[in-house]
């Protein structure tokens, strides 16, 4: 067991200092901003949708290594992903950090699972899929984990 508790940490320390699809992201049609008070983590994601489907997705923000790595691997599990399936993917993933579910085929998202654990740090993992659900919806009122 303390083999895997290392291997998630590896996996999710990989995401916070080297993030995946971190920066602007130029021709945006849905931009969101999130914000977590509660620890300072910030995020604006901003997306290209065609057809229904997530062609290009990306973050900018600050924020702890949970929320970056959440963040990370969020964007790599949404691209091509239409509407739909990214929701789906949301309410999943809620149910993953928050030990309600164990969904099946999580992939790497699997990795943030022990945030269960710890009740303040889910918003923590939840800020930059809020914020991406506020995207699609082209909410223009900031995301707020309180």
């Amino acid at each position: 067991m303390n083999d895997l508790r290392e291997l998630y940490q590896d996996l999710i320390f990989d995401h916070y200092r080297q993030p995946r699809n971190y920066g602007p992201l130029e021709h945006a049609n849905r931009k969101a901003e999130g914000y977590n008070p509660l620890c300072g983590d910030k995020i604006s994601l901003a997306m290209i949708v065609k057809g229904g489907v997530i062609i290009d997705i990306r973050f900018e923000g600050v924020g702890c290594a949970i929320s970056t790595a959440s963040a990370s691997l969020m964007t790599e599990s949404l691209k091509g992903k239409d509407e739909g399936e990214a929701l789906n993917i949301l309410n999943d993933f809620q149910a993953l950090v928050t030990g309600v579910a164990v969904p099946d085929a999580m992939g790497k998202l699997t990795v943030l699972a022990g945030v269960q654990a710890f009740p303040q740090r889910v918003k923590c993992a939840t800020l930059a899929w809020h914020t991406m659900q506020a995207a699609l919806k082209n909410t223009t009122e900031p995301v707020s984990t309180e």
